[in-house]
C-alpha cells in the first residue's frame, strides 16, 4: 500500500519506518510543508490508499476537511481535536474514511477494558494521573480522558480528577487510581516505547484501506 504520513516528530517518524517495515511505500510531509492542508489535493493523494495525521490539533482538524472532501482515507493519531469529532465523522459518512483514537496503543486498549471492569467496584473514588512529554499540545490527555469517559459511563455523575505532568520526553503513562476506606488500586500502563503507537496505527491503516465511514480506534482494534 501507499501511505502519506503528515507530521515528521518523533511518533510520526516512527510510524513511517514501522509502515516501510510492513512493506509499504511511505512518503511524508512535515507540518510546515503541509501549511493549512495546503498539500492535499487531488493531484498528490493520487495513488495514496491512507493518510496518517500525527500533527498538531488545528492542523489535523484541516488536514480531515481536505483527505475526506477528496473522497480518501485517514488514519488520525493526533488527539486535542475532539471538539469537532461529531462534524469529522458526519463528513466520512458522507465522502471517504476516517479512524481516530486517543491511543493506538494495543497495551492501552487493554487498559481501556481494565477501567471498565474497575469501575464496577461500589465504595470507591477515582482519580487519574497522566504524564507525557513538555512538547505535548494538549492537557489532558485524550487517553486520560478517555479513561475518565469509561468511569464515568459505569458510574454516570462521578467526579474524575485527572492530573497532568508535562516531563523531558516521557513517552506516556496512565495510572488509574481506585481508593476506599480499606484499600486502593492502581491500574499503570507505561509506554516505554513509541512503536506500539506505530505500529496500532499502521495495523489500522492497513485495516481501513479500501473500506468508507467512521470508527473509533477502540471499536476496530480486536479486528487487527
Amino acid at each position: 500500500m501507499q501511505f502519506l504520513i503528515l507530521g515528521k516528530g518523533k511518533t510520526g517518524s516512527l510510524v513511517a519506518d514501522v509502515a516501510r517495515e510492513r512493506g509499504h511505500a511511505v512518503s511524508s510531509l512535515d507540518i510546515n510543508d503541509n501549511q493549512h492542508a495546503s498539500a492535499l489535493t487531488a493531484a498528490n493523494l493520487k495513488g495514496v490508499d491512507v493518510v496518517i495525521d500525527f500533527t498538531a490539533p488545528e492542523a489535523a482538524v484541516e488536514n480531515m476537511r481536505a483527505v475526506l472532501a477528496l473522497g480518501s482515507r485517514i488514519v488520525v493519531g493526533t488527539t486535542g481535536w475532539y471538539a469537532h469529532l461529531e462534524e469529522m465523522k458526519s463528513l466520512a459518512q458522507k465522502s471517504g474514511a476516517l479512524l481516530y483514537g486517543t491511543n493506538f496503543s494495543m497495551g492501552v486498549q487493554k487498559l481501556f477494558r481494565l477501567t471498565a471492569d474497575l469501575a464496577k467496584l461500589d465504595g470507591y473514588n477515582f482519580s487519574i494521573a497522566e504524564t507525557h512529554h513538555t512538547s505535548k499540545l494538549d492537557a489532558p490527555s485524550g487517553t486520560a480522558i478517555t479513561l475518565r469517559e469509561i468511569i464515568q459511563s459505569v458510574r454516570p455523575g462521578t467526579s474524575v480528577e485527572i492530573t497532568s505532568h508535562r516531563v523531558g520526553d516521557a513517552k506516556g503513562e496512565h495510572v488509574v487510581t481506585a481508593s476506599s476506606e480499606v484499600d486502593t488500586l492502581e491500574l499503570r500502563h507505561e509506554i516505554l516505547s513509541r512503536r506500539g503507537l506505530a505500529l496500532g496505527a499502521i495495523r489500522g491503516a492497513e485495516w481501513i484501506a479500501g473500506k468508507s465511514g467512521a470508527w473509533d480506534f477502540r471499536e476496530i482494534c480486536d479486528q487487527l
